[in-house]
């Protein structure tokens, strides 16, 4: 891969870190699609940085059953649910959207929670 490549692939991969911490403090954010994205990205341009993400003590066990199993722990889809009720819950208060825009909302969020729900489950 040529360099300008890695470098693009580097800087997305910190951008994704990043908004992965930001999701930690706000609970409308997620976390760890962020971090599973900047993993595949330090994959492709600093293995240094991936080795660092998948052996985080937090983060890195379930990157690590992400990358071998596609699996997300049954704790973890729980929190990813409850942000996802939570942010459509704020996201519905504060906007006071329009009948559509309130359904396609609902529809992209009942989406991510059916993909995040039919993950295996493997215990941490």
């Amino acid at each position: 891969m040529n360099g300008t490549k890695r470098t693009v692939y580097f800087v997305l991969g910190w951008v994704m870190v990043a908004l992965g911490f930001v999701g930690v403090m706000l609970p409308i954010m997620p976390t760890t699609i962020f971090l599973i994205l900047a993993a595949w990205c330090f994959g492709r341009s600093s293995p240094r940085f991936e080795k660092w993400l998948l052996e985080h003590p937090v983060f890195g066990p379930t990157l690590a059953q992400w990358r071998r199993h596609g699996a997300v722990p049954r704790r973890v889809k729980w929190i990813a649910c409850s942000g996802m009720a939570f942010g459509y819950g704020t996201f519905f208060y504060i906007a006071r959207p329009t009948p559509l825009l309130s359904v396609v909302v609902a529809l992209f969020f009942i989406a991510c929670a059916a993909y995040v729900l039919t993950r295996p489950s493997l215990m941490t």
